[in-house]
């Protein structure tokens, strides 16, 4: 599904216009970056959990040339599901 199928789906599901419906999808996700950005997390009922995660740093090896390398720390996004939706996407892919 695109962004414009999600955006017409769910105008059709909340009575709103497309172009309403967009404007309220673009600012919940204005939102939630700008508290990942702030390194917070952002806990959504019945759907789950997005954290900032801090990767440090790393030294890696190129298997080909034997060279090391410094990876530098990074933040990355993760997201928990909470255990009712895990559950059920299980059992809906089982029952197909």
């Amino acid at each position: 599904m695109n962004n414009k199928e999600f955006i017409l789906q769910l105008s059709k599901r909340t009575g709103y216009t497309p172009e309403d419906t967009q404007k309220m999808v673009k600012a919940i996700i204005n939102g939630l970056v700008k508290e990942f950005e702030n390194g917070e997390g952002v806990s959504i009922a019945d759907f789950g959990t997005f954290e900032v995660k801090k990767k440090m740093e790393r030294v890696v090896v190129n298997p080909t040339t034997k060279q090391r390398m410094l990876v530098p720390p990074k933040l990355t996004l993760g997201f928990k599901p909470v255990a009712a939706l895990k559950e059920d996407l299980k059992q809906r892919k089982g029952g197909q």
